[in-house]
């Protein structure tokens, strides 16, 4: 694949993509162009209902049901979809309190969820509560820069999981940020974080040209920007633009942690010269978050369409 091609031109990528929109999946194979629709989600945070009615900022937007629906009806529309999530799927509302996590799990389940990494919030009932848990999920946890090797989750964890969409292979890692100081040192026991930038480059190395991936994902629980005003007490935190203007081989980072409702993925340079797109929903599930990609097999060329983010 010429990486250089990849979301350089994001707007005649998306009048690329809509003008093959009307082709049947089978012309489309045809033609040697292969689409791939990534659907994404963080912070969700137990977030099972709607918000009140009556909230003053997200009133009746959020919950599962409707998300659910949107999802069905971008796999009965696309071929090819993707649907991950960055993390703090637990605490926030009563029903983890009362269910501990399983709740999202079957839920995230049933809806069909691909991947998902961890987050600060994950670990809010320890890691035995986090365990005890994850046999309701029914899909992967994928983490790579948490050292895991003296906890029960070095058994279920992957490091790193390709997907083969119609032959089109996408590498997907996942990055969790520093415990410590966000979570109590019992809560997260013997679990050791290393240099997401380190590890970034390594998984995305060895899926680009090991794995031999036409596409690299990292699920980043890391926060987008802690620069900005908002956050700049904590500015020193490796954060997604950190790890996107220092990496090799990373495509797309959909992130998490700092709830920033992105409606326009952001573009990073990294140590190549490359465009590195960044993404992120906000949190509670307000917003489902989709990304179009094509990969014309003939020129080895990717195009991009990034739809904005829509509320659920």
């Amino acid at each position: 694949m010429k990486r250089r091609g990849f979301i350089k031109q994001s707007a005649l990528a998306g009048a690329s993509l809509a003008a093959i929109g009307g082709l049947s999946s089978c012309r489309l194979d045809e033609l040697g162009i292969v689409k791939l629709t990534i659907l994404h989600t963080n912070d969700v945070h137990s977030r099972i209902d709607p918000f009140p009615i009556t909230d003053s900022k997200y009133p009746g937007l959020g919950g599962f049901a409707r998300r659910a629906e949107m999802v069905k009806q971008v796999r009965f529309e696309e071929k090819n979809v993707l649907l991950l999530d960055s993390g703090d799927i637990f605490q926030g509302t009563p029903y983890f309190n009362y269910y501990g996590g399983e709740l999202e799990f079957k839920l995230m389940s049933e809806m069909g969820y691909d991947a998902a990494t961890f987050g600060n919030h994950d670990f809010d009932n320890g890691i035995e509560g986090l365990t005890k848990q994850l046999p309701h999920a029914k899909f992967p946890f994928i983490n790579s820069n948490y050292e895991l090797s003296d906890t029960p989750l070095s058994e279920t964890t992957l490091k790193n999981k390709v997907f083969d969409k119609n032959g089109m292979r996408i590498g997907v890692f996942g990055l969790g940020i520093d415990l410590e100081g966000l979570v109590n040192p019992k809560l997260y026991g013997k679990i050791r974080y290393t240099d997401p930038i380190a590890e970034a480059n390594k998984q995305a190395s060895f899926l680009k040209n090991e794995e031999k991936c036409d596409l690299v994902i990292c699920l980043s629980h890391l926060g987008y920007d802690y620069n900005l005003e908002k956050y700049n007490f904590d500015a020193n935190r490796i954060c997604d633009k950190h790890v996107a203007e220092n990496s090799q081989n990373v495509d797309i980072i959909l992130g998490g942690h700092t709830h920033t409702f992105l409606d326009q993925p952001q573009y990073f340079i990294n140590k190549k010269g490359q465009n590195v797109m960044v993404c992120q929903v906000g949190w509670a599930g307000i917003k489902l978050g989709r990304i179009d990609l094509q990969l014309d097999r003939v020129s080895g060329l990717f195009g991009s369409a990034y739809i904005a983010p829509k509320v659920s």
